[in-house]
């Protein structure tokens, strides 16, 4: 199959190269952010490293959506959540969607497969989650953290039901390019299970401006998830949401990721570094607002929020 990966930024080139160099199938990237765009035209692709070594230059197709005249089976898009509306619609209007393709995401937070559905029907959308960490550190200059084999991620079809030969092929392309996908039913117990993850790593690292491997050499940390999970997981019940992993899982899997990604800046703080808003609306923020939905309220999560809030404005004063 073809894929086209709309995002050129962090995930969108990890998922992209590794297609295409481990997979062998054909990937174009789409982006507008000329910076980018321009960079791997220069230099005849984009900068690769993993773990800081090993930089190299992998060439790719890069095209900005206007001028895209291709046809992939299968979109993969990896945007910001606060960019991600206008983005869909700049390459709806320059024609890039069609009825008999699939389009596949695994970004950060809720509420991109409603955005989706206004371009692709239920039963073509592809859910996914990734723990998978990646940095880009300038313009088409993109750093893979973690060692070779040991990315994770999960894939679910959002309108349900069997998967199809579509989804069982794209399986096959992410086995094959070492992305290791589990293929699981519940797309929104899936969903919530990551950012449950992400509301306490990506968040407590940005406010503290720390690596994973820092954050977790606080003992403390076990302590400040539990707090955080069990809201999170009391709110997730009442809505009727089932996760993934249990809570005691969950404090877990934050000690063992934190410690196996220890060099890695959350990309939470890779926008809070870089003066760009967060998406804590989209994690800490999104499950406060479903704990309120259902006549619960998530108060630490509420705080949180309103903490990166508060750094975001402060940043003027530095």
């Amino acid at each position: 199959m073809k894929y086209g990966v709309i995002g050129a930024g962090a995930m969108g080139y990890r998922y992209g190269v590794m297609l295409q160099e481990n997979a062998k199938v054909e990937v174009d990237f789409i982006d507008t952010w000329k910076p980018n765009v321009e960079k791997v035209r220069q230099q005849g692709g984009v900068s690769v490293a993993r773990d800081h070594q090993n930089r190299r230059i992998v060439p790719i197709k890069i095209y900005y959506p206007e001028e895209y005249q291709g046809h992939p089976d299968v979109w993969i898009v990896f945007k910001k959540q606060m960019q991600l509306e206008e983005e869909l619609q700049r390459d709806a209007a320059a024609g890039l969607f069609h009825s008999d393709q699939y389009v596949f995401s695994a970004m950060n937070g809720m509420g991109h497969f409603e955005k989706l559905a206004q371009y692709f029907s239920a039963e073509k959308i592809l859910c996914g989650t990734a723990m998978i960490a990646t940095r880009l550190d300038g313009p088409a200059d993109v750093d893979f953290m973690g060692a070779k084999g040991a990315e994770e991620m999960h894939i679910a079809q959002y309108g349900g039901g069997e998967p199809a030969a579509v989804t069982k092929q794209f399986i096959t392309d992410l086995k094959q390019a070492s992305l290791n996908p589990v293929l699981t039913e519940d797309y929104l117990g899936m969903c919530m299970s990551k950012v449950v993850f992400n509301a306490v790593v990506n968040t407590l690292c940005t406010m503290f401006e720390v690596q994973m491997g820092q954050f977790i050499e606080y003992e403390g940390v076990p302590a400040m998830a539990a707090q955080l999970l069990n809201e999170a997981y009391d709110a997730c019940g009442r809505a009727g949401i089932r996760l993934l992993q249990t809570r005691q899982e969950m404090i877990d899997s934050v000690t063992v990721e934190s410690h196996a990604l220890k060099y890695h800046y959350p990309s939470m703080y890779q926008d809070f570094s870089k003066g760009r808003p967060t998406e804590v609306d989209y994690i800490n923020g999104y499950i406060a607002k479903l704990g309120r939905q259902h006549d619960y309220i998530c108060r630490t999560h509420e705080f949180v929020t309103h903490e990166v809030h508060l750094a975001e404005k402060m940043r003027k004063f530095h």
